[in-house]
């Protein structure tokens, strides 16, 4: 890889005297193995030598360079703003302008002043024609945004063996570790790193325990903590053929990475007329479970669901786990998986569903397919006092607990995917039970579950016997570390069950 850094200096009206203490060349040169060359930005010949020297020996020794090219800024940084404002060295800049001293080098090296002229001409009216083709050009549709949202999913529909004949009972974070293994088995593109994710630990979950002995340090790898590079760096493996699969340790530490996930790798597919989808996998835990506290707790699924062009599952179990794992590698889109920390085990009460016979290798999950975990008893359905609950995740596990004192009155859906959500099952399930209520772990207000119940009011009017609700955990900005307190925080199967009895008027 060749960086060229072109420094003029000017942060618009920043100027690099008062904003840094260095250049680009004082960060890289802190990087083992990066070289670094400073050539001045307006001389042909030497820009020239170095970027051959540096191209060519990136090539043969595939080693990293940088060229730091000092140049002056000539015209205006945005047309909002004019240089004259704020800038006192534009007399200096304009001596240093590249053309006029690249023309006297030409013009020096033999050519006259009427080749020189009749080659800008030729340039002029290249440019001249470039710029009235691009006027000419037909308009873009608006019916063409919409197909660009997402590439086309290669699972739609689900199939293989959810309980596979042969199947063991299974840990959710095991079937995601097969699911991995048998990834990298069939797909030799496939790359899995992340934080602490190689051979030495296998995840701080164990989610990748063993891949690393099995596949290689090549294909299985650590990263720095650096959720930007470890997200950003997707775009260009995906670009060269490769199919990456990286973790970020904890919900908690996506924030660095969002920048990433939401000017390069969500916009992609859009933004080059559908021609470079990115293929990402990000495997993101989630959650609040053993008294993480507050860095290692939160539920961040709301501002994900809001990156469009980013797909964002939320598995309750393996089985889906594994599904979805598979569908999402094949998918050539970029997908999130958030994978609750409390479910991997099935050690907190009431999460003993998580864990499951583990489907085949076959099994495939498509994204944006919700599964109804409860059917509501066909004979209630008339009486309306019957309801839904539509939720994902540990959401599931608290909703079949409180689900228990209603017996053949809730109707439990399983979203597993929060983007693109399955409105068709979560409308006709409404349709069906006459009330809803929305159960999510995030705090309530301005979330995914909250939106999902206006869209329910709205869509389902005429179905509904009552206004939707929304549980979620308290409105507060951390999950707390006490153990009492984290639990007091969050949903449980409690919260739900008197939250459906209101519903239910009972």
């Amino acid at each position: 890889m060749v960086w060229l850094v072109q420094d003029n200096e000017w942060d618009i009206s920043a100027h690099s005297s008062e904003v840094r203490f260095g250049d680009a060349t004082t960060f890289a040169k802190a990087f083992p193995g990066i070289e670094v060359l400073s050539v001045d930005g307006t001389d042909w010949d030497a820009c020239r030598e170095a970027m051959e020297h540096a191209i060519g020996t990136a090539r043969k020794e595939q080693r990293p360079f940088m060229v730091h090219a000092s140049v002056p800024l000539l015209g205006h940084h945005t047309s909002g703003v004019r240089r004259e404002f704020y800038r006192d060295d534009l007399e200096e800049a304009a001596k240093r302008d590249p053309l006029p001293k690249l023309e006297a080098a030409v013009l020096a090296s033999g050519m006259d002043q009427a080749e020189l002229d009749l080659l800008n001409a030729e340039i002029d009216a290249a440019v001249q024609e470039a710029f009235d083709a691009a006027q000419a050009a037909e308009e873009p549709r608006p019916e063409d945004l919409l197909p660009h949202r997402y590439a086309p999913a290669a699972v739609t529909e689900e199939r293989g063996e959810r309980h596979a004949p042969d199947g063991e009972m299974t840990l959710m974070v095991d079937c995601a570790l097969h699911a991995m293994q048998e990834i990298m088995e069939d797909h030799p593109e496939a790359l899995l790193y992340g934080q602490d994710v190689g051979a030495r630990l296998g995840g701080v979950f164990r989610e990748a325990a063993t891949l690393g002995q099995k596949f290689g340090d090549h294909r299985v790898f650590n990263t720095p903590i650096q959720e930007a590079f470890i997200i950003g760096s997707t775009v260009g493996m995906s670009a060269t053929g490769c199919k990456p699969i990286v973790e970020v340790q904890f919900a908690d530490y996506l924030w660095p990475g969002l920048n990433q996930l939401f000017t390069e790798l969500s916009r992609s597919y859009m933004l080059s007329n559908g021609q470079w989808p990115v293929h990402s996998l990000i495997r993101v835990p989630i959650g609040a479970y053993g008294s993480g506290g507050p860095y290692h707790s939160s539920s961040i699924e709301s501002v994900l669901a809001n990156i469009r062009g980013v797909k964002v599952a939320y598995p309750s179990n393996g089985a889906d786990l594994k599904g979805l794992l598979k569908a999402s590698f094949e998918d050539p889109n970029p997908v999130v998986i958030l994978e609750h920390k409390g479910l991997y085990w099935s050690k907190i009460p009431g999460t003993e569903s998580a864990k499951v016979i583990e489907p085949d290798r076959d099994y495939r999950v498509p994204l944006g397919k919700a599964r109804t975990v409860i059917a509501a008893d066909d004979a209630l359905l008339a009486s309306h006092s019957t309801a839904t609950i539509v939720t994902y995740g540990r959401g599931v596990h608290w909703a079949q607990e409180a689900a228990q004192a209603f017996p053949g009155r809730v109707e439990l859906l399983d979203l597993r995917t929060i983007q693109p959500v399955d409105y068709d099952a979560i409308e006709a399930s409404v349709a069906r039970t006459n009330r809803c209520l929305v159960l999510t772990e995030e705090p309530v207000a301005h979330s995914f579950a909250q939106a999902l119940a206006g869209h329910i009011a709205t869509r389902c009017f005429r179905d509904l016997d009552a206004a939707p609700e929304v549980v979620g955990s308290m409105d507060l900005p951390a999950i707390p570390l006490n153990e009492n307190l984290e639990a007091a925080v969050l949903p449980s199967a409690e919260k739900v069950e008197a939250a459906l009895a209101s519903l239910l008027n009972v």
